[in-house]
C-alpha cells in the first residue's frame, strides 16, 4: 500500500532532486514575477489580468505532473490548484465573487481530502476555534445577509483545512497558515474596511501558501517504525 495514500508521516528529501525541482518550479516563479511586475489595476478587470493572476497556480499544477509514488496525493493537489486558478479568475470581477468563493471552497475540500485524517490531533481544534470563531463572527456583521450562509460555510471548510494541514506538518503546516491569513485579509478588506496594501499582502501570502503546499507533493514518504 502506498504510504502517501495512508496519511503516514513524510520525510522531506529534496537534496537529491533539487536541480530538477527548481526546473519544475521555474515557470511558477516566472509567472509570479510577471504578476507583480505587471500589477494590472484592479479597476480594469479583463481576461488578460485573469490569466496573469491564475498562471502561477496552473504552473504549480503542471509541476506536479509525473509518475511515481504518491500519484493520488499529487492528483488531489493538482485538482485543488486548478480550482484555485478558477477562483483567481473569478475574483477579478466583483460580480463573480461568490463563484470565486465556490471554486476556492472546492479547492479546500480537495486539500482536505489529500491531507487525510492521520494523525488526527484533535487538540488543535480548540486554538483554531478560538481564532476562527471570533473572526468569522465579526466579519459576518459586515457581510450582506444573502452572502452570510455561504461565507459561514466557507469559513468552516477553511478552518477544517487548517486543522488537517497543521496536523500533517511539514511545508503543509506553513502553507495552510499563510492561506488562512491571505483569506482573512481578503475578506476583511472586501467586506469590513479597506486595509493598507491589502492586495499585495493577499497575493504574496497566497502564492507562498500554494507553493508550500505543492512542495509536499515532492517529498518522499517515511513509514512508521513503531
Amino acid at each position: 500500500m502506498d504510504a502517501w495514500e495512508e496519511g503516514l508521516p513524510r520525510r522531506p528529501r529534496f537534496s537529491a532532486q533539487q536541480p530538477r525541482l527548481c526546473w519544475r518550479l521555474s515557470p511558477f516563479l516566472l509567472t509570479c514575477a510577471a504578476h507583480f511586475l505587471l500589477w494590472i489595476p484592479q479597476d480594469r478587470p479583463s481576461w488578460v489580468s485573469a490569466l496573469v493572476k491564475c498562471l502561477p497556480a496552473l504552473c504549480l499544477a503542471a509541476a506536479l505532473q509525473g509518475r511515481g509514488r504518491g500519484r493520488r496525493y499529487r492528483a488531489l493537489l493538482q485538482g485543488a490548484l486548478l480550482c484555485s486558478a478558477v477562483g483567481d479568475a473569478c475574483l477579478i470581477w466583483p460580480d463573480a465573487f461568490l463563484h470565486g468563493m465556490a471554486a476556492f471552497a472546492v479547492a479546500h475540500l480537495l486539500y482536505l481530502w489529500a491531507f487525510g485524517l492521520s494523525p488526527l490531533r484533535p487538540g488543535l481544534l480548540l486554538p483554531i476555534a478560538l481564532v476562527s470563531v471570533p473572526y468569522s463572527g465579526m466579519l459576518l456583521l459586515h457581510v450582506p445577509t444573502r452572502m452570510a450562509p455561504a461565507l459561514a460555510a466557507y469559513s468552516l471548510v477553511l478552518a477544517s483545512v487548517m486543522w488537517r494541514g497543521l496536523a500533517r506538518g511539514g511545508s503543509v503546516r506553513w502553507g495552510v497558515l499563510l492561506f488562512t491569513f491571505s483569506d482573512m485579509v481578503l475578506a476583511w478588506d472586501t467586506f469590513a474596511q479597506p486595509l493598507p496594501h491589502a492586495r499585495l499582502v493577499v497575493m504574496t501570502t497566497y502564492y507562498a501558501a500554494q507553493l508550500l503546499i505543492t512542495l509536499s507533493g515532492f517529498q518522499s514518504p517515511r513509514l512508521k517504525t513503531n
